[in-house]
């Protein structure tokens, strides 16, 4: 994990104290499960809830000896804990301790990424029904093609983000799985009922058929969920981006006084959050491919995903929950310029209502090719002679045959294009 990209609560969450918390926790659980059934004394269950403490340098003393961190683990609990150490990790193995442990991890940092996606959702709303009658051209292929308004942009990306919070959710119970099985998972010396205890105690699920290790499809399953809510918010600031361009500028990127854009140029506003932000996408998208080699182990267990989860989990969570707190601050202070966006909607003199009149040509009983060539030739006057379109509209003849003045102006009439607007709303937002 990278400190510029780490928010505290995924920094505390994913740092080797973090972890060793969660292994605490599970090996608590585990003796009490075993004392619950009388598989240890309860004496000893007690004591070592009210002992167990780990010091991070003796255990890494220690792993220098045993060459195996949940040993060195074990044996750092125990030295504190005194004779009911024995107890510890009793008939259990270390993935029983790792895996639960990291399903705890995975749990709570879903529900922080959930809470962000909130609060970005939240700010997508604000912004869009702020500017819900905002008008701007709407492009594609970088092109103008037909008039929208920026809320209307908006309630998309609303809308976007509302199946990524559906999609986490869904996946919660997926990934909220431990296993306390033994080794290769057949409860040979552990009784299933322990599992269970502990899952229960520690809000999570017993995995129904682990091996010695809970199956990876669920974790690239999670990887890959988030690689798509990055791709995600690396799309909504491409956008900001392109919509920052000198010669577009109908939004910028918020920019504080003293600021600096550019250590050579003191005029330069650069949208350098927004590229953060589709920079760290890749890496999400490349975790995310690196958690699907890990799927496939030999037989019961392997140590091949091990390493590469020690990097791509911690970094994937961390990044995708620092990237959505980013992105709802820049849309907070978001600079939106309606003025520009209204120049550059009239930048093709009414141009991009042409649809409107080739419709409102056949509908007078022109086949559909016979209007498109008629609007195409009027067009082609503005785009020739600069002529506004409503002129070389009202110039045609041909065109005059089939529609009066007041039905041409309909046409090109801005109000007449958003007229069903609010459609969109409900159907995003519904009756709020």
């Amino acid at each position: 994990m990278i400190e510029r990209y780490t928010t505290p609560e995924m920094g505390a969450l994913w740092s080797e104290e973090g972890k060793y918390r969660a292994w605490l926790e599970v090996e608590i659980a585990i003796c009490e499960g075993l004392a619950e059934y009388g598989y240890i004394p309860k004496e000893a269950a007690e004591t070592i809830r009210e002992r167990a403490r780990f010091d991070i340098q003796r255990i890494a003393e220690i792993e220098q000896e045993t060459r195996h961190d949940v040993m060195a683990f074990v044996r750092n609990l125990a030295e504190h804990v005194g004779e009911a150490g024995r107890w510890i990790h009793f008939g259990v193995t270390s993935y029983d301790v790792v895996d639960t442990a990291l399903a705890l991890r995975l749990k709570r940092s879903v529900e922080l990424i959930l809470q962000e996606c909130d609060a970005l959702q939240a700010e997508i709303r604000r912004l869009a029904l702020q500017h819900l009658h905002t008008p701007m051209i709407g492009r594609t292929h970088g092109v103008h093609a037909e008039p929208i308004t920026f809320g209307f942009k908006l309630l998309g990306w609303y809308a976007e983000l509302e199946r990524h919070i559906q999609r986490l959710e869904r996946l919660l119970p997926e990934i909220s799985v431990g296993k306390v099985s033994g080794a290769v998972g057949i409860h040979a010396t552990i009784d299933p009922r322990v599992e269970e205890y502990v899952c229960t105690k520690l809000g999570l699920t017993p995995d129904p058929a682990s091996t010695q290790i809970v199956a990876r499809d669920r974790h690239a399953t999670l990887l890959c969920a988030l690689a798509v809510l990055a791709a995600s918010l690396e799309k909504f600031a491409t956008e900001i981006r392109n919509l920052q361009r000198t010669e577009i500028l109908e939004v910028q990127e918020p920019f504080a006084q003293g600021q600096t854009g550019s250590s050579a140029m003191p005029h330069k506003r650069n949208p350098w959050n927004c590229e953060t932000i589709s920079g760290l996408a890749r890496v999400v998208r490349a975790n995310a491919l690196a958690m699907l080699e890990t799927v496939a182990t030999w037989h019961e267990r392997d140590l091949t995903n091990s390493s590469v989860e020690r990097i791509v989990i911690p970094d994937t969570l961390t990044l995708v929950h620092w990237m959505v707190r980013k992105f709802t601050a820049i849309l907070r202070g978001l600079v939106v310029l309606p003025e520009n966006m209204r120049r550059n909607l009239e930048l093709l003199n009414g141009l991009p209502y042409s649809e409107h009149v080739m419709l409102a040509l056949i509908r007078k009983g022109l086949s559909r090719e016979h209007a498109y060539a008629l609007v195409q030739q009027a067009a082609a006057r503005v785009w020739d002679e600069r002529v506004p379109f409503l002129q070389a509209l009202l110039d045609d003849a041909a065109i005059r045959q089939h529609l009066s003045e007041d039905e041409i102006r309909e046409c090109l009439s801005l109000e007449h294009h958003l007229r069903h607007l609010e459609t969109t709303v409900k159907r995003v937002l519904g009756d709020e």
